[in-house]
């Protein structure tokens, strides 16, 4: 079971069986065994099944919590403690362009203030974030800002102001970012993301026809099938896109550029434990901002 376990983690992490194989050096078909196996153990499905993509549904993001639980406790058998075990437990519930850039800077300084606490990391996507936040499973979230109106009790702090650009294989030549979307094969970042919805509105807005080839969720991939010639996209630059691939060039949409906002999601500031709140600031403090105007 604990080897199940690790590869339900790396699933999670990573969003596909074959992304996951390769990160633990397993087949996809060996991943995909394993995660029915603990399927067929718990009696109930725990992946969300689109595509080759595998998003964690509401009971699996609470069989994640579990799982990564369970295997600190077995990492600590026959462990001797030395002093009074940590006694405070952070839960963080973070997008994948997140946990790449700004958060371990904030995780480093927070176990620096508060050696007395544990963090824990809980990947997935913005909509399944922001549920384990309403229902008190996670302590805050840093995620896209959905399309729609937050609970009463939470609270929302921006941290980044992300600008989409139109990235095109280095090869390609031309500048006219609207000629080269309208002519090459379209890369869409999937519309079932808070961040894909954007690029959707867009694209009706502008009224452009398209050729689409793909559609996928997690940015690095996009980013990839386009330094490989596959076609074009737009996407937002992160922070940790500040300089693209070699194979990349981002072309700026000038006056029709449009942004994704990430934050955090959390209860209101003098509602959370001391820890929490020092760990909310701290990531505030980290996080980059981009400016319209860039």
């Amino acid at each position: 079971m604990i080897k199940e376990l690790k590869t339900l983690i790396a699933v999670a992490r990573e969003g596909t069986f074959a992304a996951a194989g390769s990160k633990i050096g397993l087949t996809q078909a060996a991943v995909s065994a394993q995660v029915q196996r603990l399927e067929v153990e718990l009696g109930f499905e725990i992946f969300d099944r689109k595509g080759r993509s595998a998003h964690l549904n509401r009971r699996g993001q609470q069989i994640l919590l579990q799982a990564q639980e369970l295997l600190r406790l077995y990492d600590n058998l026959g462990a001797s403690p030395a002093g009074h075990a940590p006694s405070v437990l952070v839960n963080i519930g973070a997008i994948a362009s997140v946990q790449r850039s700004y958060l371990p800077d904030a995780l480093a300084q927070f176990h620096q203030q508060c050696p007395q606490c544990r963090t824990r990391v809980l990947p997935g996507v913005s909509m399944e974030l922001i549920n384990l936040v309403d229902a008190g499973e996670i302590d805050m979230a840093a995620i896209i800002r959905p399309p729609f109106s937050l609970q009463s009790d939470l609270r929302w702090m921006p941290l980044a102001l992300e600008p989409y650009r139109l990235i095109v294989p280095s090869e390609l030549p031309g500048e006219d970012w609207a000629e080269l979307l309208g002519s090459q094969p379209f890369i869409r970042y999937d519309r079932a993301s808070f961040g894909g919805r954007q690029v959707d509105r867009f694209l009706r807005k502008m009224h452009f026809t398209l050729h689409e080839v793909s559609e996928l969720d997690e940015l690095e991939a996009i980013i990839k099938l386009v330094e490989n010639g596959v076609g074009v996209a737009l996407v937002p630059q992160t922070s940790t896109h500040r300089q693209w691939p070699e194979g990349v060039r981002a072309l700026d949409l000038t006056e029709h550029t449009f942004h994704r906002e990430v934050g955090l999601v959390h209860r209101p500031l003098q509602s959370l434990a001391e820890p929490v709140g020092t760990l909310v600031q701290l990531i505030a403090e980290q996080a980059p901002r981009f400016l319209s105007a860039q």
